[in-house]
C-alpha cells in the first residue's frame, strides 16, 4: 500500500552540498504525507458507504458468515489505515516543529532515501535494526 502510492511521487534527488531538511525537501515530504492522508481518507469514507449499501441480510448461514467475514477484514485494514493517518499526522507536526528527519533515539538524520521509502520513518537504520533485534529477543 505506502509503495505503491510512493510510485506516483518523482524520488527527491539532494544536490550536491545541499542543506538537510531544507524547505525545499520539507515541502517535498509534506506534499507525500498530505496525498498520503487524503487518499486513506478517501477509501476509509468509501468503505464505510459501501458497507452501508452492502448491509444485506442473507438467508443462507454461509453467504452471511462470508458477509460478516469479509466486513471484518475490511474493518482490520481500515483500523490500521485510521492508525496511519495518525502516524501521518505527527510526522506533519515534526515537519512544523522542524524535527522532522532526525532520529527520535539518537537525534542522527534518518537520510532521505530512507525518509523516501518510509514518509514516517521516526530512527535512523541502526536505530531500527537495534529496536527489531531487541522485539525478537523479547518474542521468544
Amino acid at each position: 500500500m505506502a509503495t505503491e502510492h510512493l510510485k506516483r511521487f518523482e524520488p527527491y534527488k539532494a544536490k550536491k552540498g545541499e542543506e538537510y531538511m531544507n524547505a525545499k525537501q520539507l515541502a517535498h515530504f509534506r506534499k507525500i504525507l498530505e496525498a498520503w492522508k487524503a487518499e486513506l481518507s478517501q477509501d476509509i469514507d468509501t468503505t464505510i458507504h459501501s458497507m452501508q449499501d452492502e448491509a444485506t441480510v442473507f438467508a443462507d448461514p454461509n453467504d452471511r458468515a462470508t458477509q460478516e467475514s469479509d466486513m471484518a477484514l475490511e474493518l482490520r485494514n481500515r483500523d490500521r489505515e485510521r492508525k496511519l493517518i495518525k502516524k501521518i499526522d505527527e510526522t506533519m507536526a515534526k515537519i512544523d516543529a522542524g524535527d522532522y528527519g532526525y532520529c527520535d533515539s539518537c537525534g542522527v538524520e534518518i537520510g532521505i532515501e530512507r525518509l523516501q521509502a518510509r514518509p514516517t520513518a521516526s530512527l535512523c537504520i541502526d536505530c531500527k535494526t537495534l529496536e527489531e533485534i531487541k522485539e525478537k529477543q523479547v518474542a521468544k
